[in-house]
């Protein structure tokens, strides 16, 4: 498979690939404003339910670093495919959950399956592309990844008022069927035998080392972590401060959630506008976890203040319409150095971002409650250290 030269089959490349890297995001946004009612259906607590937020993000993590570098020997579709009928598989089981042990072995499922096409979909478009237009192409992807946001907690909320939650997990469901049936009918191959790497564990464990001691690697798929992390303290808090601080209904919340979505798209098509033609992807990078780390403060003097809603509202929407810039620069400048292992250098981007994600989650939740004070002190602590990450020596 080669880079699609027709503007149409670019578009529908980026479709593809664009749902199914959202794939993570989609499955987490979906039943946000259904969690407090699961909580009270499965007669269960919040921290229960929202454990299986992390039991989630956890697994995807771990399923990537499994499914990348398998990637690399065996190719991007058999796993691709195994990976969303698995997917298909974990959504009907939490649809079906009797109590929320099952839906967390359920959420486990799910997750393996999505971190196929998390990990797999950032690997195609590094077999594709390289230099500015692996950037452009990454922040063409963030239109689809900033939709994510913005119908799936709307969708999520409007299930909510004439059916259950368990309904949420089946629609889930049908679109991993749907995104099954177009990987297998219309993307081939993208990574041809001669730059397969050999089915052995030590040239998996060599590639993990070499991309372990590359600094400029590392540098910036850990300001990238960082970022993300910044961000999942708003997705996995915002609807405990939001709906239960604040008063919002879940169709609010949906609302606020689907605006911040509409920031990433927009931002993230800016930056793919400005990338080579105003400026590289390291100035874009810096410039923009400077706005995010402003956002970040913002929120937590709203929340130590208590200033007006609609003020905190603006805070958010700063530090999450930077995710699309950071991510497609972050993951280009990752990215741009190991085309022969571009597998395992996009799994153990996805280890790292989910992993770091999780424990801005776990952290928040220290003193038994999801608060906007400890919301807002992890947002300026994962902005602040992805800012500083990027003055660290590098190579190149």
């Amino acid at each position: 498979m080669t880079a699609p030269a027709r503007p149409g089959r670019r578009a529908w490349l980026a479709l593809v690939l664009g749902s199914l890297s959202a794939f993570g995001a989609l499955t987490i946004d979906m039943y946000l404003p259904a969690m407090p009612g699961m909580a009270h259906e499965l007669r269960t607590s919040a921290l229960l339910v929202q454990l299986t937020l992390t039991v989630f993000v956890v697994g995807l993590a771990v399923g990537q670093v499994i499914v990348g570098p398998l990637s690399d020997t065996w190719g991007r579709r058999r796993p691709l495919l195994a990976g969303m009928a698995l997917y298909v598989t974990g959504s009907l089981w939490c649809a079906l959950a009797p109590s929320v042990g099952w839906l967390l072995a359920g959420r486990i499922l799910q997750a393996l399956g999505a971190a196929a096409g998390t990990v797999l979909a950032r690997a195609i478009v590094r077999d594709l592309y390289q230099g500015t237009a692996m950037t452009r192409f990454f922040s063409t992807l963030m239109v689809v990844n900033g939709m994510a946001p913005i119908i799936a907690p709307v969708l999520g909320g409007q299930l909510l008022t004439f059916t259950t939650w368990r309904a949420v997990f089946l629609v889930l469901g049908a679109i991993g069927a749907i995104l099954l049936v177009a990987v297998a009918f219309t993307l081939p191959e993208s990574l041809p035998d001669e730059r397969r790497t050999p089915a052995h564990p030590r040239a998996i464990l060599r590639s993990f080392r070499t991309l372990g001691t590359d600094r400029y690697y590392l540098r910036h798929v850990l300001a990238a972590a960082l970022m993300f992390a910044a961000v999942f303290a708003y997705i996995s808090g915002s609807s405990f401060v939001l709906q239960d601080a604040y008063g919002l209904s879940a169709q609010q919340f949906s609302l606020v959630f689907g605006l911040n979505g509409i920031g990433i798209v927009v931002f993230g098509q800016i930056g793919g506008v400005l990338v080579g033609r105003v400026a590289d992807e390291h100035a874009l990078l810096r410039v923009s976890l400077s706005v995010a780390v402003l956002g970040s403060a913002g929120v937590l003097a709203c929340a130590l203040l208590h200033l007006p809603l609609a003020l905190l509202l603006v805070c958010l929407f700063l530090l999450v319409s930077m995710l699309g810039i950071v991510l497609a620069n972050a993951t280009s400048l990752a990215l741009a150095g190991h085309g022969s292992a571009a597998g395992a250098a996009s799994s153990l981007q996805g280890l790292l971002q989910f992993l770091v994600g999780s424990l801005a989650a776990s952290a928040m939740t220290v003193s038994g409650q999801v608060t906007a004070t400890a919301m807002g002190v992890t947002m300026v602590v994962c902005s602040v250290a992805a800012l500083a990450t990027l003055r660290l020596h590098h190579d190149r």
